[in-house]
């Protein structure tokens, strides 16, 4: 039976053209969704799918770790899954409708292959895109292996390192500090994860990133004793200031030659040795120097089964002391008890005015207050302030730059004690608080 149309009639071929353009698009339409799920899979989400052992988990890792071979199998059986079905849908409209025909075909092409091949599963892939994964890697496994994709995908390979000069691809699945903080303050805000873990999340990335100098006690606040001091002044010294070990040194603090415990001072003196000089009862120290991870640092002190280092400078001085405890308040926050002082590190005096501690570290005030202070070899609030001054500062002497006024609140002897820091332009954190 034929049926009369403008410009011919309707053949049994026809017939079969439709089913072949059908499956065409039905096969662009999963390419395209396996394309979209397949680059929003990174590695790490992989290996958690086969830590839950969901079926196709292996599949799907072993494919996104290549993912420059399943792209081109992808992009190159869309093309031509879409090209194919575009010409057949052309030849059909032209031959039953004349030069409308090729009209027809375009708008049909437009629509249909937009909506049926590109737009819902990709949008379908977007809000599935774990399950979609799952599913599509292996057939695009298979698709990888076929003999037409491995020449395209190795001319494309050749092509693109003389573009590239042989420069090795970049790692698309690797995931940044910053996408891994910004994953956190997705998950915190979806309830995911506590606010809590997302600031431990963010600890233990900046802890990477963290060099003793950046946590020891410095120099001029480190508790030493000399060698020649007997137990019991030593020990008294360690119960003042509430700590359980402290360093001994010969002549001055960058010569220190051991460490001692107040517990073991504490069993000296109950033994009637309390008037023996104290360096009978020293341990040795362990010396870092300044620029030391603090991961390593970490690793080595819990091998080492010690809890002080000695931090020294590039000149072999003694720059400061770094515990266990500070280690872990690093990760975990500040760990206070009857010994440490009350006083605050910041104290907000008004909206655009603190009251900081000189030793307070640049990058925790850029972190925590929003600020835009520069940084560079200093460490600290008082660093900064030096760097600007140009000069030892006498209490009461004030600066200013482009966005902020320094004011040098307490001055002990050489030394900066308090800062006041005062906001000329408001931060944009500051003034979207204050708003």
């Amino acid at each position: 039976m034929r049926i009369l149309l403008a410009s011919g009639t309707w053949q049994a071929t026809d017939t079969l053209t439709v089913i072949v353009v059908t499956m065409l698009i039905a096969i662009s339409g999963f390419i395209a969704m396996a394309e979209t799920a397949l680059t929003r899979i990174t590695k790490v989400k992989a290996a958690a799918m086969i830590d839950q052992e969901r079926r196709g988990a292996k599949v799907l890792a072993r494919l996104i770790s290549h993912p420059t071979a399943y792209l081109n199998a992808i992009l190159l059986t869309g093309l031509v899954s879409q090209l194919v079905a575009a010409t057949l849908i052309g030849v059909i409209a032209e031959r039953l409708f004349g030069t409308l025909g090729v009209t027809v075909a375009i708008i049909f092409e437009t629509v249909v292959i937009f909506m049926l091949a590109e737009a819902i599963p990709k949008n379908f892939a977007v809000r599935h895109a774990e399950s979609s994964a799952l599913f599509s890697a292996p057939i695009v496994s298979a698709l990888v292996k076929f003999p037409l994709v491995r020449v395209a995908s190795w001319i494309v390979g050749v092509l693109t390192n003389l573009l590239l000069k042989g420069r090795p691809y970049a790692m698309v699945n690797a995931v940044s500090e910053e996408e891994l903080l910004a994953m956190a303050d997705a998950a915190a805000e979806e309830d995911v994860i506590e606010n809590q873990e997302r600031e431990f999340i963010a600890s233990v990335i900046e802890f990477g990133d963290t060099v003793a100098r950046e946590l020891m006690v410095p120099r001029l606040d480190v508790v030493a004793a000399s060698e020649t001091s007997t137990v019991e002044e030593v020990l008294s010294l360690a119960l003042d200031r509430g700590i359980s070990r402290l360093p001994i040194y010969s002549g001055d603090i960058d010569h220190i030659t051991g460490l001692v415990l107040a517990k073991e001072l504490m069993r000296a003196s109950r033994a009637g040795k309390g008037n023996l000089p104290v360096n009978q009862f020293s341990r040795k120290a362990h010396f870092v120097p300044e620029t030391k991870q603090v991961p390593d640092l970490l690793r080595e002190m819990q091998s080492g089964k010690y809890h002080l280092v000695v931090v020294v400078d590039e000149y072999g001085g003694t720059a400061g002391v770094v515990s266990m405890e500070d280690l872990i308040e690093e990760l975990l926050g500040e760990i206070t008890d009857e010994f440490d002082s009350d006083e605050a590190e910041v104290l907000s005096v008004s909206s655009n005015s603190y009251v900081i501690k000189a030793t307070k570290s640049v990058d925790e005030l850029n972190e925590e207050y929003g600020f835009d202070l520069p940084t560079g070899d200093w460490d600290t609030i008082g660093g900064l302030f030096l760097q600007i001054l140009g000069h030892l500062p006498v209490e009461g002497e004030s600066i200013e730059t482009d966005q902020y006024g320094f004011v040098a609140e307490k001055i002990s002897g050489n030394r900066i004690v308090r800062l006041r820091l005062e906001l000329l332009t408001p931060s944009p954190t500051v003034a979207e608080d204050q708003s």
